[in-house]
């Protein structure tokens, strides 16, 4: 197969570092035709959905996105911002942050931001930091539990790109960060903020994405790794196991799921005469459909309908400082080890190619 023609002037030129920050994507806007090219390309996804291949891309196409896209898109209309999906403004400005906060610490990297469907595409920003001089790129996703669904994909998808490249940069992978200390605290300090304005609730409800069932018996670490953040981040917070529930949202198809499922916990809680409940989503780190309008719409109209009194929900990490940190930490030490100094001036990197070209030359 034909690779993809290198950039110009790469051999001799200093050892540069870059950042991909990774998130799962979102439709180009809040209409139908939008969101069945998101779906299309994210349902079509192996890791995402298990089955026979033929059969699902038989019900994908013939029933779901028939169906789904202007349910979805109406969905998306209710949470979209003047600038555009949540899920992409902040996912972007955590990028920009990421890049100014290790600056400070000296690390002069290039920080980009990448969807793994939709725009901006993993390869489009591969390619970008290839034009750009960059021989070494660590790939972080913003999902703090691994999964096959999630982080394998975002994988599959840097991989494949490396198989179109003649000249492979080094390559990193962050696998999960759902223990780290700078997280958990992250999480716990965004609670208790959000607390001193209002009064603790009689319950907290940890919502984390669904995935099949079947994916924890066959051996996927997401639903332990689930229960472990809930578990420190109830442990920081000083919270008993009666004052917390663990739920998963986001159920798709009439397969089983991870249980228990969020609504359905909701309802029960209201029903039980639990007054207040407020719902936080530790496997988010930026507000997106599923936390915006899933949780705190939904969520709340089921809540409030069943009996509740009063539902909250507390928002991602988003552009926290607490978080922006503890990111830069964990970033910061999965490059230990490479070059991350200031990148040299024009003028010294034009001497470094005229240099590198004339030995070329002369041999």
């Amino acid at each position: 197969m034909p690779f993809a023609p290198e950039p110009p002037f790469t051999h001799g030129q200093p050892a540069r570092t870059a950042v991909l920050f990774c998130n799962l994507g979102t439709p180009d806007a809040p209409t139908p035709g939008a969101v069945r090219r998101y779906l299309a390309e994210f349902l079509s996804d192996p890791r995402v959905v298990e089955i026979p291949r033929l059969l699902w891309l038989a019900i994908l196409h013939g029933v779901i996105l028939r169906v789904r896209p202007a349910k979805s898109a109406a969905k998306y209309a209710s949470i979209w911002t003047p600038e555009g999906s949540p899920l992409k403004v902040w996912t972007e400005k955590q990028a920009k942050l990421l890049q100014g906060w290790l600056g400070q610490r000296g690390h002069h990297v290039k920080v980009r931001y990448a969807m793994r469907y939709g725009q901006t595409s993993i390869a489009s920003q591969l390619d970008a930091f290839k034009a750009e001089g960059v021989t070494r790129v660590l790939i972080v996703p913003a999902y703090p539990q691994y999964s096959a669904t999630t982080t394998a994909s975002l994988f599959d998808a840097v991989y494949a790109w490396a198989g179109t490249q003649r000249a492979i940069p080094e390559l990193r992978f962050v696998n999960r960060y759902h223990d780290a200390p700078g997280y958990i605290a992250a999480l716990a300090a965004r609670i208790r903020h959000y607390w001193l304005s209002s009064p603790r609730p009689d319950q907290l409800v940890m919502s984390f994405h669904g995935v099949p069932e079947r994916t924890l018996h066959l051996g996927d670490p997401y639903h332990c790794e689930c229960q472990k953040t809930a578990r420190l981040l109830a442990k920081e917070l000083n919270l008993a196991p009666s004052h917390y529930k663990v739920t998963f949202q986001s159920r798709l198809g009439r397969a089983k799921w991870l249980e228990p499922y969020t609504e359905p916990t909701l309802i029960a809680l209201a029903k039980a005469g639990v007054g207040r409940v407020d719902v936080v989503c530790p496997g988010f780190t930026s507000d997106c459909l599923e936390t915006l309008e899933e949780i705190a719409m939904e969520g709340r109209q089921a809540f409030l309908t069943a009996g509740g009194k009063a539902f909250n929900y507390i928002p991602c990490l988003n552009d926290d400082d607490a978080w922006i940190t503890a990111l830069c930490d964990l970033t910061v030490q999965h490059l230990a080890g490479w070059p991350t100094q200031a990148a040299p001036d024009a003028a010294a990197l034009a001497a470094s190619r005229a240099a590198a070209l004339a030995l070329g030359a002369k041999q």
